[in-house]
């Protein structure tokens, strides 16, 4: 037999207003009776009438997540992992992920057609920018969101994101306790708000080193393998090429150390080479990439779900912003500076011996 609303109230001895409150995530039911709804409405079996709780509570129990198609995500294997741990932790409260497909030129349209007709219940903010126009047009409608990853935007709003900044500081500090003075950097552009604050970390963590970053030692790639790729290139090419590098995403990463093997440059002897996000193991390498390392995809979706259900509970803002702190994990692509060995000169060839004709 189902097991309705009435049902399950009885069953705990609560009125149905507290159930219904509990399952729906609102932050004034505390947080012993929201658990024990839970784990009663588990075992139960019970399932919500999706007609009547919409009708009840007005909402549509679907969060949507914008996503424009031929975008670099596709290629990063943690994208994946996040959507795994979304849609696994909004299904716990009966809610579902949308993945809305787009192109790129329409995203703004897009959002203002779901403000407008209400077919999600909030909005996940992925890639945000340093000024995000998604942002700006979902705090003027007062529509809820989440962003994964923060902004310049004055006025507060709920975010997860990632101590970008301090995970380049660590790269290159390690890079630096090796000896490492030359240290490059691959980024995507900067209007990305993760490659900014990455970038602003590398520089600073030179400066506190008393180096002047070397603009030459710098450069910007695509969020692409091929991006990485002609990076990698284009610093090798250079007159005094970097003795160390922190790639700063894990898809120029993976074209990054491409170039290095087929120039025969072995990552952790002839170059160190840190990845942040590190290098899916289904890239099939004879090294382990030392990486900057965060929370994996799978943690961090299940993070961001129950910040999206609290603040439909009415949680305030001020509660709902969180940040992760990276760790370095040491692998087999960075070690000490050794100084390039000067050539050998050939030995000269000894004079022949001259045999007179007398001898």
């Amino acid at each position: 037999m189902k097991v309705n609303l009435k049902m399950l109230s009885e069953s705990l001895g609560l009125s149905q207003t507290t159930v219904s409150r509990a399952l729906n995530g609102y932050s004034d039911v505390a947080e012993k009776t929201r658990h024990r709804v839970m784990e009663a409405a588990r075992s139960l079996g019970y399932q919500p009438d999706p007609l009547a709780r919409r009708l009840a509570t007005g909402r549509t129990d679907t969060i949507g997540l914008v996503f424009p198609f031929g975008a670099t995500e596709f290629g990063y294997h943690g994208f994946g992992e996040v959507v795994d741990g979304l849609t696994d932790g909004l299904a716990t409260h009966g809610i579902d992920l949308s993945i809305i497909p787009i192109r790129p030129e329409t995203e703004l349209a897009t959002y203002r057609r779901l403000i407008d007709s209400r077919r999600v219940d909030a909005l996940i903010v992925a890639w945000t920018r340093t000024r995000d126009a998604r942002i700006d047009l979902l705090q003027e409608h007062k529509f809820p969101f989440l962003a994964y990853g923060r902004t310049m935007s004055q006025a507060p709003y709920p975010w997860f994101d990632f101590d970008n900044e301090a995970g380049a500081r660590l790269a290159v500090e390690r890079l630096l306790g090796f000896g490492h003075r030359r240290i490059g950097l691959i980024h995507p552009p900067l209007e990305f708000n993760f490659a900014a604050q990455r970038h602003a970390g590398y520089l600073a963590a030179l400066r506190d080193a008393g180096i002047n970053p070397d603009a030459t030692l710098i450069t910007q790639s695509s969020l692409s393998r091929t991006g990485g790729y002609q990076a990698m290139l284009d610093l090798l090419a250079g007159n005094n090429p970097p003795t160390a590098l922190l790639i700063d995403n894990n898809l120029a990463g993976i074209g990054a150390l491409r170039a290095l093997g087929d120039k025969g440059i072995q990552p952790g002897r002839d170059i160190s080479v840190i990845v942040y996000d590190g290098v899916s193991t289904d890239i099939p390498l004879p090294y382990k990439v030392t990486a900057v390392m965060q929370p994996t995809g799978t943690k961090s979706g299940r993070t961001m779900a129950q910040m999206v259900v609290a603040l439909l509970g009415g949680k305030s803002i001020a509660n709902l912003q969180h940040l992760e702190q990276p760790c370095i994990e040491a692998g087999g692509t960075d070690g000490p500076f050794a100084a390039p060995q000067a050539p050998r000169l050939k030995a000269r060839p000894k004079a022949a011996k001259v045999v007179s004709e007398r001898d």
